[in-house]
């Protein structure tokens, strides 16, 4: 992984460790994105008593710590594997993944072009570093057009080639909810008021999808890149089938659960 850090992690910050030596009651580590070396004692390991260190970890192992304290002037870093949740793992291990999705479009134009992976990378980096926090972030706005690797500095020609592997190769994910809309009503102009419901949730958005399915059900497909528009879509959606309700018309929104 080329991403690095100038400095020192912040506390309670989450960072990808490398485990190097293993000690009876501690382990020493790597911390990969700063290029500095931390700890974590055996209490900070997992919860209960441990026999032997190894049953937990291993040397040249990966692991996601959370930062306990700093000493800059030792240089000491106290972390701790056990405060980790499952979330913020999870979390963590996506922005590797991601960020080393972006180095892999620069190692890839740097064999097309035949420059050392360093120097492109360096070349990329410095530029757009000052405005992201990780490559990968930026590269994902190039991808929908919210940013050009030109405007933050990168030169014309290394900008280009990269914008063109970046829109091959970085495409941003769809985000997807689907559901059942069900709707029943005795209104003598039932049909009517139903068509005229359904009219009116497809024109929330571009991005929804409706489908007979039959007997007052109808499959919802809300379809966006971004999750935060495709849950207000959703509950979009939701009020207008609310407005259908009342003495003899019922209407209501079933999300499908994802497993």
């Amino acid at each position: 992984m080329l991403y690095k850090i100038n400095g020192f992690p912040e506390q309670d910050e989450i960072v990808l460790c490398k485990v190097t030596k293993i000690f009876p009651n501690s382990v020493f580590v790597d911390l990969l994105e700063y290029g500095k070396q931390g700890m974590v004692h055996i209490s900070e390991v997992s919860p209960g008593r441990i026999r032997n260190l190894r049953d937990f970890v291993s040397e040249n192992r990966q692991i996601i710590c959370k930062v306990l304290s700093i000493n800059t002037e030792r240089e000491h870093i106290d972390l701790s594997l056990r405060r980790v949740n499952s979330s913020q793992r999870k979390e963590k291990l996506e922005e590797i993944k991601q960020e080393l999705k972006a180095e892999n479009l620069i190692q890839m134009l740097s064999k097309k072009l035949d420059q050392p992976i360093e120097k492109m990378y360096q070349k990329v980096s410095e530029k757009v570093l000052k405005e992201y926090s990780h490559l990968y972030l930026c590269f994902r706005n190039v991808a929908a057009g919210e940013a050009s690797l030109e405007e933050l500095g990168v030169e014309k020609k290394l900008a280009q080639e990269l914008t063109e592997v970046i829109l091959e190769k970085f495409k941003p994910k769809k985000i997807i909810i689907q559901g059942e809309i069900k709707l029943s009503t005795y209104d003598e102009n039932g049909l009517e008021k139903i068509k005229n419901l359904l009219s009116n949730v497809e024109k929330l958005s571009k991005n929804i999808k409706l489908r007979y399915l039959g007997a007052g059900r109808y499959k919802l497909v809300i379809e966006e890149e971004d999750y935060q528009v495709a849950e207000k879509t959703l509950k979009r959606i939701e009020q207008a089938v609310e407005v259908f309700n009342n003495k003899i018309s019922t209407g209501i929104v079933i999300r499908e659960k994802r497993e």
